[in-house]
Order: C-alpha cells, then sequence, then structure tokens
C-alpha cells in the first residue's frame, strides 16, 4: 500500500524523492513525508494529505542533502495526519526510518522500550520500529547490526529504509513480505530504493530485488552489501528492468484509468505476442506456445484440481478461467479469496495446481495462500503483471500478462489480460489433454487472435457512453447482472462503479435475482444486463422482461445486431460477436467506460478514489 523512495549519492536527494513519491501516488496515500541530511542536521518534512501538500510544507525550508528517504503512507495504525505520517524519527533525532508494512507486536515492544526510557509521539508502529533500531544502535555503535537485531524481535510484515544523521554516507534497506527494490547507478555512484521500480526507471534500469529477511546496505562508490537476520552475507543479482517511463505518464488523456481503457488492445497485443501463433493460410498450423505449460506439462495434465486465489479484480478473472478451464479441460476448480483459503485449513493435495492471480504480484494474503500451498507440495502457478514480483519469484511457473504498468487504482487493463492468459491457458491444456479437438484448438486460437481489433471497435462508443453516464449521476444504487461467462463480468462492473463513483452496486448472476434483488427494483434503480447472444440468452431475456415489469431501467450490453433486447431495454450498448468464452473481453469494456464516466461527471478522483490502494501488502 503505502510507498517508499530512497537516494543516495551525488545529486541532490529532494528532487529524486519528491518526483518518485508522484510515481508511487497510484498506491492510494493519506500523509507524505521527507527525510534528508544536510550539513550534520536531520530536516524531517511531513503533510497530511496530497505529496503537493508536502512540496507546500517544505517550500521555504532546508531540502539540500545526497541522501534521503521519502514516504506515502496509508493509513493502519493512528489517524491520518502530519504526526502519524512517515518518516519517524528516534528520540535520539539521529535515525529517520520509512515503513511499509505491519509489526503485529508493536505493543509488546513499545512498552519494554517505554520501561527503558523512550517516550512516543504517534500512534504508529513504525514509530516503535524505529525506537527499536535507535535502543540496539546504542549498544552496537553499528547500523546494520542495529537494523538485524532489531528486525530479530519484531513480528510482521516490512519494507524499511533508515537513514542517520551522523552517517550521511550509509542508507539501510531491509524486507519481510512487503515489496522493496535497490536501483543500482552507474559505477555504484548512487543508488535508489523504491517500493516497485517506477520512482527508479528513470535514472536507472538495473534494479536488486530483496528477498525476504534481507538487509542491504548501500554505501555510494562501493558495491551493495546484503545479509540476511542472521547477519550472514547472501548473494544476489543484478536484473534488468524493462519499464518505459512513457507508460507512467497520461499520454494526453485526462486520467490514467481511460488511458488504460484505451490501452487495452495494444496490452493484448502485447499479452500473446510470441505466444499466439496464427496461421491465415494454413489455420491448421495455429498453435500457442507457452513455456510454463512446455516445462510443467506433465504435472499440469495430470492435475484433477485446480484452485485458484485471488482478490478483487483477479478473482473476477478467476472466477472466468474457472468456467474457461472446466470448459476446456475437464478439471474440477476452485476459486477462492486468497485472504479466507489461508486461514480456513483448505485440503490441498500435492498433485492439486494452485493458480495465484495478482496484478501487483505483491498481494499478501495471495502471497501468504501460495506459500502454504508450496508447505503442501502443490505446483504454483502465478498469473502477475508485476516482473520480478515476489509472487513471481515463489511461484514454481507461470505467466506474465504482459500489460504494463497500471497506474490507475481501478484495475481495467489487467483483468482483461489475466482473462486472455486464462484463456491461452485453458485451449493448450485443454488440447494436450485431448479435450479441445484440433479443430476447436486452432478456431478458439484464431478468435483470440481477433479480440484487440474488436475491443478497439467498442472504444469507439465511448462518446456514446459518455452521453449516456449523464442519466446515471443521480442513481444511489445499482444493479449488474449476467449469467455464465458474464455473470464475473457483472460483478466486475458493479466493483469498477462501487470503487471510484462510490455508488452502492451490486453484482448477480441475472437467476438469482430472483431470490431477494427483485425487491429492490424500481424506477429509480438502473439495471446493468449483460446479454450478449451466447449462454442462456432466452433465459436472460425473461429476466430483463421481470425486471421490465417493475418499472425497472435497464441499460443492456449487447451482441451487434440484436433486435430482441432493444425492444425491451431502455438503452443498449453493443458489441462485435465472438464466442461465449471470449465474451467477457468484449463486454467488461462498457462497463469500464460507464464506470469512469459516471465519475468524472460526479468531479470525482477517478484514479485515487478514496481509502483504495493500488497494491495492497499488509492484511
Amino acid at each position: 500500500m503505502c510507498g517508499i523512495v530512497g537516494y543516495i549519492g551525488t545529486k541532490q536527494a529532494y528532487p529524486i524523492l519528491i518526483k518518485g513519491l508522484h510515481r508511487l501516488e497510484y498506491r492510494g496515500y493519506d500523509s507524505a513525508g521527507v527525510a534528508m541530511v544536510h550539513n550534520d542536521l536531520l530536516n524531517v518534512y511531513k503533510a497530511k494529505g496530497k505529496v503537493s501538500e508536502l512540496e507546500h510544507v517544505a517550500a521555504d525550508k532546508d531540502i539540500e542533502g545526497t541522501i534521503g528517504i521519502a514516504h506515502t503512507r496509508w493509513a493502519t495504525h493512528g489517524q491520518p495526519n502530519a504526526t502519524n505520517a512517515h518518516p519517524h524519527v528516534s528520540m535520539s533525532g539521529d535515525l529517520a526510518l520509512v515503513h511499509n508494512g505491519i509489526i503485529e507486536n508493536y505493543i509488546e515492544l513499545k512498552q519494554q522500550l517505554i520501561d527503558k526510557g523512550y517516550e512516543f509521539k504517534s500512534e504508529t508502529d513504525t514509530e516503535v520500529l524505529v525506537q527499536l533500531i535507535d535502543y540496539s544502535y546504542r549498544q552496537t555503535e553499528n547500523l546494520l547490526d542495529a537494523v538485524c537485531a532489531a528486525l530479530n524481535k519484531v513480528i510482521g510484515a516490512y519494507a524499511i529504509a533508515v537513514i542517520d544523521k551522523n552517517h550521511p554516507d550509509t542508507l539501510i534497506a531491509a524486507r519481510k513480505s512487503s515489496p522493496l527494490v535497490v536501483g543500482v547507478g552507474e559505477n555504484n555512484s548512487e543508488f535508489f530504493v523504491g517500493s516497485d521500480a517506477s520512482p527508479i526507471v528513470e535514472y536507472t534500469d538495473k534494479v536488486i530485488y530483496l528477498d525476504d529477511e534481507q538487509i542491504a546496505c548501500i554505501h555510494p562508490g562501493e558495491d551493495i552489501k546484503i545479509i540476511d537476520l542472521n547477519n550472514h552475507s547472501v548473494d544476489f543479482d543484478i536484473k534488468k528492468v524493462d519499464l518505459d517511463i512513457s507508460q507512467l505518464t497520461k499520454g494526453g488523456f485526462p486520467h490514467f484509468m481511460l488511458k488504460e481503457i484505451y490501452d487495452q488492445p495494444e496490452c493484448i497485443r502485447n499479452c500473446i505476442r510470441g505466444r499466439l501463433i496464427v496461421d491465415k493460410e494454413h489455420p491448421e498450423n495455429n498453435k500457442i506456445n507457452l513455456s510454463a505449460l512446455t516445462n510443467f506439462k506433465s504435472q499440469l495434465i495430470r492435475a484433477r484440481h485446480v484452485i485458484i486465489v485471488a482478490c478483487g479484480t483477479s478473482w473476477h478473472a478467476g472466477l472466468i478461467g474457472k468456467q474457461l478451464i472446466e470448459k476446456m479441460c475437464r478439471i474440477r476448480v476452485e476459486v477462492e479469496y486468497a485472504s479466507e483459503f489461508r486461514y480456513r485449513e483448505p485440503v490441498i493435495d500435492k498433485d492439486d495446481v494452485i493458480i495465484a492471480i495478482s496484478q501487483s504480484g505483491e498481494t499478501a494474503d495471495t502471497l501468504a495462500a501460495i506459500q502454504l500451498a508450496k508447505e503442501n507440495g502443490a505446483l504454483v502457478f502465478g498469473i502477475v503483471n508485476g516482473v520480478g514480483s515476489s509472487i513471481a519469484r515463489e511461484s514454481d511457473t507461470g505467466i506474465y500478462i504482459h500489460v504494463g504498468p497500471e497506474i490507475g487504482v481501478a484495475s481495467t487493463k489487467a483483468f482483461t489480460g489475466q482473462v486472455v492468459v486464462l484463456s491461452m491457458l485453458s485451449i493448450a491444456l485443454g488440447h494436450a489433454l485431448g479435450t479441445v479437438t484440433d479443430k476447436e484448438y486452432s478456431e478458439y486460437i484464431a478468435e483470440l487472435a481477433t479480440i484487440p481489433e474488436k475491443i478497439q471497435k467498442v472504444l469507439e462508443q465511448n462518446d456514446k457512453i459518455d452521453k449516456l453516464s449523464n442519466r446515471y449521476t443521480y442513481a444511489k444504487n445499482f444493479l449488474y447482472l449476467g449469467r455464465g461467462f458474464n455473470y464475473p463480468v457483472a460483478l466486475e462492473g458493479a466493483l469498477k462503479l462501487k470503487e471510484i463513483s462510490y455508488i452502492h452496486a451490486e453484482g448477480y448472476p441475472a437467476a438469482e435475482m430472483k431470490h431477494g434483488p427483485i425487491a429492490l427494483v424500481d424506477e429509480d434503480m438502473p439495471i446493468v444486463f449483460i446479454a450478449t447472444h451466447h449462454q442462456l440468452y432466452q433465459k436472460i431475456i425473461s429476466n430483463m422482461k421481470e425486471v421490465k415489469a417493475r418499472n425497472g431501467r435497464i441499460l443492456a450490453v449487447v451482441t451487434e445486431g440484436d433486435m430482441d433486447v432493444r425492444e425491451i431495454a431502455d438503452e443498449v450498448i453493443e458489441i462485435p460477436q465472438t464466442i461465449g468464452p471470449f465474451a467477457p473481453l468484449l463486454s467488461v469494456i462498457p462497463l469500464q467506460l460507464l464506470s469512469y464516466h459516471v465519475a468524472v461527471k460526479k468531479g470525482l478522483n477517478v484514479d485515487m478514489p478514496r481509502n483504495l490502494a493500488k497494491s495492497v501488502t499488509v492484511e
């Protein structure tokens, strides 16, 4: 959730830190702060609200110094205010620390420190950690040893960066269950620290992904030193990060969310490039190349039980994945909320396959779920966007969705990328199992290859959807209904509207409407039907007539040329024809646009909705 950025080198730290905080704003936060060392002084500035408020606070202050750390905070312990904002400073005034995560035993540690004479200003668990490091520092007189000793007493999750005003040539960083990356400058002349690569890529493409319980000791001009919690040196790799800085800008769009909705045709082309091989002249040569399936073919083929674990939008993609795998592979699939799965003593067999889906690759509950699966000997298959992320590294195998960084908090292109990857996996595995015939295999591949062009056609209706949204800004409640492959799309459409417009919305299987939600239907409640010409089409028309008989107002997403639904619905949005399993890739696009335009009409912050964070790295 929170964002960390740090710098040590020869340049002025403050501009780099502030720009880095702006890059991390997409993660969601409610306060921000920065600390630099200059002329033996530790200068700390903090503010409630956005990074721009922090810049205002620091405008007339000393912002010099070539070492510094900065932070955007999403409140967990204590109200969002300047006192609880990071960086937190030790009682001695020597150390400053930023922290992402939760220290679970902070109350016990705090009391121990109070007994030793320490005083606290904030309500946070983070201040306890900096005081604990300060106490250890008094004993060891070595900052690296002090951090190591303190973290050995901590229970919980952390990504931290620490600086000491008495040693402005040293920056310490550490992680456990919360992501942290170190950027390496040319000839080790400077180093950067970030919660992810976004604040770093402008300066270097060489990064080190810290593993759990690793501590990095950083001195400009020297090789980085990394130890574990036993104070033993560990080996590490410097990787090249492939991230275009242009992907972190709006590119002329008013919001990241709209840009990312429009990115989807190209994102899906990137997702299928090199994996989906289409021979138009000889369709019998169509094929899918997935290294994960090639390298782990025997384990995937013998699996009789697949468990998909995910959260939020990724869970909705998982529901579509369930239908795809069961239809094409005839393997039993369960879809679990990762946050529930990890605690309910699930039955996991060594021949099971656990598919973990996460946009960031850092979702704490999903990460814990796959660790549980590995303990039980199951094969873990990761579907993530974040290259080098924790889930990617913990997985036995998997597929990157390759849709580029997603800045808008409400996920759009990651969802369609996840569904495309699940489609390719299901088709390829089904063909390997013999449950997808050669003819079906070729036809599925040919149709999947047309999806980017068809999404582009849906996007051409943006102006129409913009105008439609005017009449829905008044609504207090929405109901989204779909069946078959479009049922998870109803859930996803409702989630998008909730996330960014703050309008209460529910998604339901259309047939379940009669078992409760129909009591809510009246002329003031918009009902969105995803009624494409696929599974149970006539059934969903009957459901629409039931709503219309109760004066409900219907907006329907339909297949091009549909006349039956048009006679019933108040408004329709058409999408191109495709086969049932791929319908969600098209039917979700109008719902993303509708949510976006309703929120814009309400004057809301579309990219950073209240209370939400992009990367949920705590429970």
